[in-house]
């Protein structure tokens, strides 16, 4: 049933008739976790602004806001964001731009729900800054139902890395090289990938924290049927920029308090060690605390500009300012603590089940807050990003962007 139009009053009582509704169905204290999930999905209290049946009622996005601290105070249970933020979002909004409604049908639920984890499979050994000059090859395998090729499915090889989840996903996105013929940007196709097709085979690539947060994957005759691609053939630029720029909204402009993540850390420390405090670090601290609180409140201005539209470059702007932050404090922070900051809790080989930029001592936060100016775009792509999309600046010249891919050097 659609929410009846009126005032954001009436939706927001509409919206708590709901979430009644939906807990007094399927009350959290006796409910299975993912019964209730799922549920919850098919009541259209997944993510408001997705259409209805799809998870959502198509209300505004900043509603969802409401919802979560409805069920939140009735105790309900979440999805694990931090779990499935790479489904959640990247391949959900992705899949609802650019996919058939089958594949919105047959993805979005299992994916908002959890069961099916998703990785993203974009970065190679020779294209990462460089995204378009990836080399994997997608080609065509065989005749479609019809005798044609016009529906044939695809068989991959190649190899990815820096792969966040692939040890636990069910699930990738993909980008492929169908048309070496064509320039780097055109001849690439997007595609929803098996990671349990035999032919994909994942290795840990442990950090200098010491665990396996990342993976390398290797792709030896992946077939996918021409039904789980995404967007047109040679369209894959296209869909993979609409992901991209999700990613850097997800990691630099999450809805957040005042003082938490790295600058709550960096705070906390300071009050419980007054015998680290020095007016010289006194000052850098507040300085970092006012750039913190302006990156949470300009946050905040662009998800207020995403309840009505897709994301833009601006999302660039907000990635590369996390990971300028999240460095320049929790330096500050091993400062702050000396000899104590060397101290390094547990260098045991671990493949984690979720993304902790913050998480555990100062040792930790430092070391894993130099990947941040490269997961989800290099500061130096972001950077350029923002001088000729926000700023208007003249572009970089490029001078391979119009020779075939295959007569490009490597």
């Amino acid at each position: 049933m659609s929410v009846v139009p009126g005032s954001e009053e009436d939706v927001r009582r509409d919206l708590a008739a709901r979430v009644e509704k939906l807990l007094s169905s399927y009350p959290p204290s006796s409910t299975e976790r993912r019964e209730f999930l799922r549920a919850r999905f098919d009541a259209g209290l997944a993510w408001v602004h997705f259409p209805e049946g799809l998870g959502g009622l198509g209300l505004a996005r900043g509603l969802q806001q409401y919802v979560e601290q409805l069920l939140a105070e009735a105790g309900a249970p979440d999805n694990e964001p931090r779990k499935i933020g790479i489904g959640l979002g990247m391949a959900a909004p992705t899949i609802l731009a650019f996919g058939t409604e089958e594949q919105k049908q047959r993805f979005l639920r299992p994916l908002w729900t959890g069961e099916e984890v998703w990785c993203q499979l974009f970065s190679e050994p020779g294209a990462g800054s460089d995204l378009a000059a990836l080399a994997t090859r997608a080609v065509r395998d065989g005749s479609g139902s019809d005798g044609s090729r016009s529906d044939a499915g695809w068989v991959v090889n190649g190899q990815k890395v820096w792969t966040s989840s692939a040890h636990k996903a069910r699930r990738a996105i993909l980008v492929a090289r169908t048309d070496p013929d064509a320039p780097k940007h055109a001849g690439m196709t997007y595609f929803l990938a098996d990671m349990t097709d035999p032919g994909v085979e994942v290795r840990p690539l442990r950090q200098i924290t010491g665990e396996a947060e990342f993976n390398e994957v290797f792709l030896t005759d992946v077939r996918i049927p021409d039904s789980d691609r995404l967007g047109e053939v040679g369209e894959g630029w296209k869909v993979a920029n609409a992901t991209l720029m999700n990613e850097r909204v997800a990691i630099g402009g999450q809805a957040a308090p005042r003082e938490s993540g790295m600058i709550g850390k960096v705070a906390s420390t300071w009050r419980s060690r007054p015998d680290v405090r020095t007016p010289e670090l006194h000052d850098r601290l507040m300085a970092g605390w006012v750039e913190a609180e302006v990156f949470r409140l300009t946050g905040t201005r662009l998800r207020q500009k995403l309840a009505v539209g897709a994301p833009g470059p601006e999302g660039s702007a907000m990635k590369l300012t996390f990971a300028r932050l999240a460095q320049q404090l929790s330096g500050l922070e091993l400062e702050m603590l000396g000899e104590d900051g060397l101290r390094y809790s547990d260098w045991t080989m671990t493949r984690p089940e979720e993304v902790d930029f913050t998480g555990r001592d100062a040792g930790y936060r430092y070391l894993r807050a130099k990947g941040n100016s490269i997961e989800g775009g290099t500061s130096e792509i972001l950077r350029n990003i923002v001088a000729e999309r926000v700023l208007g600046l003249p572009t970089e010249p490029r001078v391979d962007k119009d020779l075939p891919w295959k007569d490009i050097p490597r």
